[in-house]
């Protein structure tokens, strides 16, 4: 099975426990890898063969920008679930940021992977 992936996207989200967290709106990063065959589309060089990342990016960066969560696993979750749902995939592998969420260190997050069951 071949991969696309999308490094470091960047959005804005509402999310945290604090209260103060839930006021502000913060950094996270979203590292992304989509089990696709590439194959036909290599062949055809066609976008409609494709899984056309720009489309997963939007929507992912839509999805954060109107999320409001309290953990990043519920956010990570979320996310790759929709990307399961969406997108012709059959695996995701999510890694979620959120830089300098804990003193002494710039960056904390978690990485998921999850598998159509459909």
């Amino acid at each position: 099975m071949d991969r696309i992936f999308i490094r470091n996207l960047t959005a804005e989200a509402t999310i945290g426990i604090f209260d103060w967290e839930r006021d502000i709106r913060q950094k996270v990063l979203i590292d992304l890898e989509l089990a696709v065959d590439a194959s036909v589309a290599a062949s055809t060089d066609s976008i409609s063969d494709a899984l056309d990342y720009s489309e997963v990016s939007r929507e992912v960066l839509t999805y954060i920008e109107a999320s409001n969560c309290f953990l990043i696993e519920t956010l990570a979750e979320e996310l790759t679930v929709m990307i399961l749902n969406k997108f012709n995939t059959v695996w995701v592998r999510l890694s979620l940021t959120k830089p300098d969420a804990l003193a002494g260190s710039p960056e904390v997050g978690i990485a998921i992977e999850r598998s159509f069951s459909g």
